[in-house]
Order: structure tokens, then C-alpha cells, then sequence
């Protein structure tokens, strides 16, 4: 049985495809569009899903499509109308969108399948409720056999949050948490009121958190919530605007927090930083308490999650120190993009009733590897566009690579299949020396053109994790933060006690805390993805590599993108940010290219006005 799952319309659509239980294909639309977050209906996506599990014309058996959109309407009506007249423009702006296209989904998937030549009529056309998906996307691909499951996000038809039960083949949601009332709404209007971009700038609000301290933490408790000890909450709406308005936080808001929100792209001050931290501590007790109740009301040993709150990992990384789980699995595509896949198994398992296997070790997700690979296209790429490139050995290509990376080059990687979900895991990363104390500005201000404050994330060989950090356990999906270990810590002197103070973002970034500087955050602290041979042998082997080399079995892993722009997918899409950026060499599959030998690029000189900032 053939299942496309679909998401769409509001932030980072994508498409999914399900054969016989199995994951076959998941990717976003945005890397086949180059449009971030793309919300649009995913038609290269359902394209590329189709080609991937070769489909032919009367092959597919079931379309799932990620929420309900006419109980969605049905709350965005009762809203507008529960604040009426205030929230006009806003209804006014909403509402013919919604009868131009977001009422005519069915005819919307009908047409995009017939476009690719296969055929599905509405009769096999499901409808999950959002979180429905959320859960399923979180505990169907997990290694439990049964698990709590906690979905957080902004909101779907009404839920915001949800604790289910997952047993077997059985997915059942217990309690929920209605609109309004939102954790990620909670924190999007943070994110807004620091000058990040709604839906796309939080893991920026959380990178900045550590460079701030907790100072309005009893104002946000006093003001603006009321927090239950189940973790259920009720937010004060006489200070958000997103019921009434076209903005998140209104001239209240601003006025608790002692003046406007922070313009973007302006300095970021101490006030931003102290925002920062003072909402990152709420959202974790949160977390806490929503976890601890759902373990209180299942019993279970094991917990999943998925939502965009999940893609939280300084949460996530707590919750596993200090939580009342033994074990946790997080979906990687925990946002909207993940719920086409939670759509498509929950078909499979809920209303087919198909039976799943777990094994309580190995997960379904083949290391997110979802998407399309180009390896065998690279060689005929280059030729037909005369780029000078060097065919590597399998034997020479991790030794090779590893050598240029120990000599402080940075090296942009596509390799494989493309990864699903928001992280490069591998597949589609740029890859450095951790060992560096330039690489950290050098990476953020010349290669990925964004916020010098911005942390990089290590990989590790998952069997020298805990040479450097304080965990006990894989992280292959890079959501969990952990700890540097102590014994790497460096001593600092005075003058670097005093950077570490200092208002200036990139005085601090610059001073090395660590013999891995490059990958340890100011609070000592670092995004954890561990990698083995099993689920991408070639990314293994380079660290391998690196690590035979140096001693150290641990690189910089960053997004192959710039700022504002999609991570890269085909090999043109990476040969383009290759030599638009100060990157040192390419690996498309088993080619390498040197920026030195390649020929002039032709560019237009304002190309990065093409992407919208997050």
C-alpha cells in the first residue's frame, strides 16, 4: 500500500511518501523551490516522493493530508469573531486566502497528482487532526514499542498542545491545551519582540539566551502567564496581538518590557539577551512540568515528541538530565514539514489498522535520509559545465577531506541523500575544524553571512561522544544540547574574563573556552549530533578520518545555505553558494573542487537580496 502524506499552506510544506509502513521519501518543498519555508503547495516535493518510490499511474492507494482545514477555518472565524471589530484588517487579509485556496485542498492534491501522471480520488483523501500528526510523526518511526508522546507547537485547528499514549499500533491523545493559550506562540512573540522572524528565527532567540541572564523571569510569571503544575497554561491576551492584530506582542507588551521591540537587523543590546534568557528558562519549566505529567498520566518509561517547541534542544537536553524519562525520541522534522510524514503513518497504522514493528533500539527514520540524492549526476554536472574537479577513490576520499579540514579549510559537503527536516546532518553540510579558534566568526561573518553570536554544532563518532560531552547516548538527529566536559575547558586569563562580559556579541564568540572552541557556546555548552556507520557510512568515515588524524573525532557540521536561503539540495544549488562565499573546497559525492582552480563567477553583485532574513 502506497500513502502520500501532504503539509501545506501555512509554514515549510513538504510531502512524504509511505509504502508498506516503510518511509520511503520525505523533503520539504522550500529545497526544491529555494524559497524558505516555502508554505506554498508542494508540488516539487510530491514530485520528487512519487519518482522516489517509482509510483505509477494507479499506484497510490491514499493521500493524508496533515490537519483539518475546515475546523482550522471554522477557529480562525470564531476568533475574529470573539474580537470583533477590532482584528478587521487582518480578517480582511486572511479570508480571501483561505476561499481562493486553502477550502479547495482536495482539488489542489488532485491536480498536482495528475501533473506528476498519477491518478487518486478524494474518496481515498484522510484528514488527521494537526497534533494527531504531530504524535504520529513522533512515536510510529520511534524504537518504543509503547511511549508518551508530547506534541507542542504555535497551534493547529485548536490544540497547542498535546499528551497522547502510544501502544503498539495505537495512538491515542489524552489531553490537550486550546487556543490562545500557546507555548509556541509564547515563545514566537519573543521572538518577534528580540527582531527575529516568526516561524523561523526561535533557534536564534535560543542561541542568544546564554548571553543574557534571567532578569525578566518573575515579570513573565507575574504579567503574562498563569502556569499550572500539569504544565497547562493561560496567557495573559491583554498583552499579545496576535488574536486582533497583524503583530505578535502590542504597545503593552513593549511598555512591561521597558520599551519597543528591537528593530530588525539593528545591534542586538543586553536587553535582548536578558529577553532571551528570561523566556528560554520559562519555556524549559514548562517543558518540565508538561513532561512530568504526561509520565504521571501514561507511566510509560519512554517519551516522544515533535512539534516546533521540540526543536528546542537546550529543552530537550534538560529534559533528559533532569526529566522522569529514561529514554526520549524526538521526530527530526518536529514542525510542520514532519506532520506530512505523521499524516501518512497514521493512515497506515489508524485507519488500516497495519501492525509496526519496534525492536526498542532502532528508529525508522534512516537517519532522516530521506530525500534525493544526485552522486551519480555530479560527474556528467561537471563536464557539462567545465568545472575543474578531482574523482577521489573511495579509499583517498575521507583521508583526503579530513586533511583539508585539520589544514583550517572549510569544506561544503553533499553527499547522499538530502536530509528531511530542518538540521544538516551530513548530507548536505559545511564541515570545519572544531580545533579552531578563527573558525567560529570566520564561518558566521564570510561563509554563512549571519549573526556573529550564532553557535556552531559538532559531530561526533556516537562511540567518542562522551570523550567530549556530557552524554550517554546517541544524538543522531542533532536535538538534544549537552555540556562540554570540563576536563576541555581552557583556563582563561583576565582579559579574557573580561570579553566575556563585554556588550560587544562577537568579543565574546571569539574567546576559545574550550580545546574545541569552535563548537562550544558561551555557557560552555554544544548542539550534539553523533554519527555512525550505519546510517551514513561516508560521513562516518571522515571523522573517522579526521579524528585518525588529529585525535580528535569530532568536526564543525553547519547547514550547507547562507543566511536567508534554503539549504542546498542539487549540486548546482551548492556550486552556486560555493563560490558565492568564501568556502575553500567542494565535495560534490566523490569529487572534489577547489575554489582556487574554479573560474570566475558571474554573479549579480546583490544576489543576497534574493532571500528574505529569518
Amino acid at each position: 500500500m502506497k500513502i502520500l502524506g501532504i503539509s501545506a499552506f501555512y509554514h515549510d510544506s513538504a510531502a512524504a511518501l509511505v509504502i508498506d509502513g516503510e518511509i520511503i521519501a520525505a523533503a520539504q518543498e522550500e529545497r526544491f523551490s529555494r524559497k524558505k519555508h516555502d508554505e506554498r503547495f508542494p508540488v516539487n516535493a510530491v514530485r520528487y516522493c512519487l519518482d522516489e518510490g517509482k509510483v505509477g499511474a494507479n499506484d497510490l492507494d491514499a493521500v493524508a493530508f496533515y490537519d483539518k482545514p475546515l475546523a482550522k477555518f471554522e477557529r480562525i472565524l470564531k476568533t475574529y469573531f470573539s474580537v470583533a471589530p477590532k482584528g478587521l484588517e487582518s480578517f480582511m487579509m486572511a479570508l480571501p486566502l483561505w476561499l481562493r485556496e486553502k477550502l479547495w485542498i482536495p482539488l489542489d492534491i488532485e491536480k498536482s497528482l495528475e501533473s506528476c501522471g498519477v491518478k487518486c480520488g478524494p474518496d481515498n483523501f484522510y484528514f488527521p487532526e494537526h497534533h494527531e500528526s504531530h504524535a504520529a510523526s513522533a512515536f510510529f518511526p520511534s524504537p518504543f514499542k509503547s511511549a508518551a508522546v508530547l506534541t507542542i507547537d504555535g497551534v493547529g485547528e485548536w490544540s497547542t498542545t498535546a499528551i497522547g499514549h502510544g501502544t503498539g499500533n495505537k495512538l491515542q491523545i489524552l489531553k490537550d491545551l486550546h487556543f490562545p493559550h500557546s507555548l509556541g506562540l509564547l515563545y514566537s512573540a519573543f521572538t518577534f519582540f528580540t527582531g527575529f522572524r516568526v516561524n523561523s528565527g526561535e533557534y536564534k532567540l535560543m542561541g542568544l539566551a546564554p548571553y543574557g541572564e534571567p532578569k525578566y523571569v518573575k515579570l513573565i510569571y507575574d504579567k503574562l502567564l498563569d502556569i499550572r503544575d500539569d504544565g497547562s497554561l493561560r496567557m495573559n491576551m491583554d498583552y499579545f496581538g496576535y488574536l486582533d492584530g497583524l503583530m505578535m506582542t502590542n504597545e503593552k507588551f513593549a511598555e512591561l518590557l521597558g520599551g519597543p521591540a528591537r528593530k530588525s537587523e539593528s545591534d542586538i543590546t543586553q536587553r535582548e539577551m536578558d529577553i532571551a534568557r528570561s523566556i528560554q528558562v520559562v519555556t524549559e519549566e514548562i517543558v518540565m512540568k508538561m513532561a512530568a505529567h504526561a509520565k504521571e498520566i501514561t507511566g510509560e518509561k519512554n517519551l516522544c515528541m515533535a512539534g516546533g517547541v521540540a526543536l528546542n534542544c537546550v529543552a530537550n537536553g534538560r529534559l533528559l538530565r533532569e526529566g522522569p524519562f529514561e529514554n526520549i525520541f524526538i521526530q527530526p522534522a518536529a514542525g510542520d514539514a514532519g506532520g506530512s510524514l505523521g499524516a501518512a503513518l497514521c493512515v497506515w497504522h489508524t485507519v488500516f489498522d497495519k501492525p509496526r514493528e519496534a525492536d526498542g533500539v532502532h528508529d525508522a527514520m534512516k537517519g532522516a535520509y530521506l530525500g534525493p540524492s544526485y552522486d551519480g549526476e555530479v560527474e556528467e554536472y561537471l563536464k557539462a559545465k567545465n568545472y575543474p574537479a578531482r574523482k577521489l577513490s573511495e579509499t583517498e576520499w575521507a583521508p583526503t577531506i579530513a586533511k583539508i579540514m585539520a589544514e583550517e579549510q572549510v569544506v561544503g559537503l553533499v553527499q547522499g541523500r538530502m536530509e528531511f527536516g530542518p538540521r544538516a546532518l551530513g548530507g548536505r553540510s559545511i564541515v570545519g575544524d572544531p580545533r579552531s579558534e578563527k573558525m567560529q566568526s570566520v564561518m558566521n561573518l564570510k561563509i554563512k553571512y549571519r549573526e556573529s553570536f550564532r553557535p556552531f554544532a559538532p559531530t561526533c563518532c556516537t562511540e567518542h561522544v562522551s570523550d567530549y560531552f556530557e552524554l550517554d547516548r546517541e544524538s543522531p538527529y542533532m536535538l538534544l544540547v549537552a555540556p562540554v566536559r570540563k576536563d576541555l575547558w581552557t583556563n582563561l586569563s583576565d582579559e579574557q574574563k573580561r570579553l566575556m562580559k563585554d556588550p560587544d556579541l562577537r568579543k565574546r564568540v571569539n574567546v576559545a573556552r574550550s580545546t574545541l572552541p569552535a563548537i562550544t557556546h558561551v555557557d560552555y555548552s554544544a548542539r550534539v549530533q553523533t554519527i555512525d556507520a550505519a546510517r551514513n557510512k561516508k560521513y562516518y568515515d571522515l571523522i573517522k578520518a579526521f579524528g585518525d588524524l588529529t585525535g580528535v573525532y569530532c568536526i564543525i557540521n553547519t547547514s550547507f545555505n547562507v543566511r536567508g536561503e534554503p539549504i542546498v539540495c542539487t549540486p548546482e544549488d551548492a556550486y552556486r553558494c560555493f563560490m558565492r562565499t568564501e568556502m575553500d573546497y567542494l565535495v560534490l559525492g566523490d569529487f572534489l573542487l577547489s575554489k582556487k582552480e574554479q573560474p570566475a563567477w558571474q554573479d549579480k553583485a546583490d544576489w543576497r537580496s534574493d532571500y528574505k532574513l529569518d
